[in-house]
């Protein structure tokens, strides 16, 4: 397959300019997809546009991951209700700085390649760009009509909120982007999501009225999930790449909870497999579904790709510790990082670490951290065989908890049931 056909099998070309797949088969091409800089990282409906940066790179082409370090501070109308707060240009900047470190790791930016890939700002050549040179060098070439005949432009000022002139002049900015992407860099195809074709077919225009010259274009379908739930949100948010803001557990469990119709989409879309493989993987997922064999294959992948060898090999680890059979050792090996990571979402309780000092009367223990109710409710499950002690079924022959109980010198995880966690904190 070349590089469309293979794009087009995982689902990822909605809309295509005619030639686009000729001008790839006859030439290396350099093609480039924005980035808005509105976070200091890039969360997971970013993979998208990375991936096809990534698979342009690897098919011989030369990416351009181009920063919106000026658009940035104009704001994309497209798809919003109402016109968003504008950011300062000293939190654009460091913005720019956190996506720049992400996108390092998925793009090969070694030098002296004909694929290299390269990012850019269009800050660079905005900064000193004065109004009245900007209306007459690029504004006299693409109509008012044009503009407002875009969806995007109709559904604001049909909307209540109408738009402001500056979020109006959004798209010539975004259009000015690839004019000079082409000028500079020789910059021929622009890539991004389905609801950013209006913006990318005003690029190629300005560059085909200002020079007489041919661009092109496609764009990938926005992912929806099949339940009609946002992609990529959670309850807490955003799923971000940052692992600071999704730890790569959360981001792992995301990706392994994903329906059996998600995961189908997914496996061709947010992973490098090769077809035979994937093939593979269905057929042994409609075998036995219950295998889940999908969910983890998708799973692995990508937080291999996004975090590491490492970060998944824990990911696992810990799902272990809350859905399947883990060990107290397995437990005991996790850093307190680790282990506050896994437990994210437990109620936690805080106890005074004297209290161990002594031995605390396990009753009493659970009564007074309102794990149960009461002390006669506490007493029943603990003659009953059902608690459990850092991942150790306890009996009646344990009648105290004690500092030796401790892990990182500081948490107790009682399990109540099958199910129900508690992360007790010794201060």
């Amino acid at each position: 397959m070349n590089l469309i056909e293979e794009l087009q099998w995982r689902g990822m070309i909605q809309d295509i300019m005619p030639g686009t797949a000729e001008l790839l088969q006859k030439e290396t091409v350099s093609g480039y997809i924005g980035f808005d800089p509105t976070s200091d990282s890039l969360h997971i409906g970013s993979l998208v546009p990375i991936l096809l940066l990534v698979h342009l790179q690897r098919a011989g082409h030369k990416p351009f991951a181009l920063v919106g370090g000026a658009t940035g501070m104009v704001g994309d109308p497209t798809g919003k209700s109402e016109e968003r707060n504008l950011l300062s240009e000293e939190v654009l900047q460091f913005n720019q700085a956190g996506v720049r470190k992400q996108l390092e790791k998925f793009l090969d930016f070694t030098p002296g390649k004909a694929s290299t890939a390269e990012m850019v700002n269009n800050y660079d050549w905005f900064k000193d760009f004065r109004f009245l040179d900007f209306i007459r060098d690029v504004g006299k070439h693409i109509t008012v009509n044009y503009m407002m005949a875009k969806d995007s432009v109709k559904k604001r000022l049909d909307s209540e909120v109408g738009m402001s002139f500056t979020e109006f002049t959004y798209q010539l900015i975004q259009g000015y982007d690839f004019y000079w992407l082409y000028q500079h860099k020789n910059c021929k195809l622009q890539m991004g999501g389905s609801d950013q074709w209006g913006n990318i077919v005003t690029g190629t225009e300005l560059i085909r009225r200002k020079t007489g010259g041919e661009a092109f274009a496609f764009t990938c379908p926005l992912i929806k999930k099949a339940d009609g739930g946002k992609f990529g949100k959670t309850e807490k948010g955003n799923v971000w790449l940052d692992p600071k803001k999704t730890s790569p557990y959360q981001f792992y469990q995301f990706w392994l909870n994903a329906s059996d119709s998600d995961a189908t989409q997914w496996i061709r879309i947010f992973t490098l497999l090769p077809k035979e493989e994937i093939e593979a993987l269905l057929a042994r997922q409609a075998a036995a579904p219950h295998e889940r064999a999908l969910q983890k294959k998708l799973a692995e992948e990508i937080t291999c790709f996004v975090h590491s060898r490492a970060d998944y090999e824990f990911a696992v680890k810990a799902s272990e510790i809350l859905f399947g059979n883990a060990t107290t050792e397995i437990l005991q090996s996790l850093t307190e990082e680790q282990l506050l990571q896994v437990m994210e979402g437990v109620p936690t309780i805080e106890i005074s670490k004297s209290l161990l000092d002594a031995g605390y009367e396990i009753v009493n223990f659970l009564a007074d951290t309102q794990i149960f109710p009461s002390k006669g409710e506490a007493r029943k499950m603990w003659q009953a065989g059902g608690l459990s002690l850092n991942k150790n079924k306890i009996g009646t022959d344990k009648t105290q908890v004690t500092n030796a109980d401790l892990l990182n010198k500081q948490y107790l995880l009682v399990q109540k049931g099958k199910k129900n966690y508690y992360l007790v904190k010794a201060i």
